[in-house]
């Protein structure tokens, strides 16, 4: 399981020209998914990531979590993340879950943000999203588990 956590101002999710999702200051999780993922590594990713130290105290250092901050969450899912692009010039997803077990695992993911913290949205799986985002620093993080 890959998430690349981008900490935002704000971000949104449009598809076919209907927002389908936004959120304000907080972050912005573009996760992706490998076969031998399961619940033991969603649980881990859910609390790193809710426990992740990533937004400035009063003296400008990452001291704060999404909780202090009361930062909200926006989940999308990207199979990209689970591309080689380390031989030829064009992606490899061979390595990539299924999309049946992707699916599964991105709602178990939601799912279970959902029920550790009050302020999550998602975009929706598979779909063409177009998404926006204002990063804040910029703050980009890759977790790989």
């Amino acid at each position: 399981m890959r998430a690349l956590i981008q900490r935002v101002v704000s971000a949104n999710v449009v598809i076919e020209e209907k927002q389908i999702a936004s959120i304000g200051k907080g972050v912005l999780v573009f996760v992706g998914f490998f076969p031998r993922d399961g619940s033991e590594q969603i649980s881990w990713m859910t609390r790193k990531i809710l426990s992740l130290r990533i937004f400035p105290d009063d003296n400008g250092q990452m001291n704060k979590s999404l909780a202090d901050v009361k930062g909200e969450v926006l989940v999308v899912s990207q199979f990209t993340l689970a591309a080689d692009i380390n031989r030829g010039n064009r992606p490899s997803f061979s390595g990539a879950a299924r999309p049946e077990l992707a699916h599964n695992l991105y709602t178990e993911f939601v799912s279970y943000l959902k029920e550790n913290y009050t302020m999550v949205s998602s975009g929706e799986f598979g779909s063409d999203m177009l998404v926006s985002l204002v990063n804040d620093g910029p703050a980009t993080f890759l977790l790989d588990h």
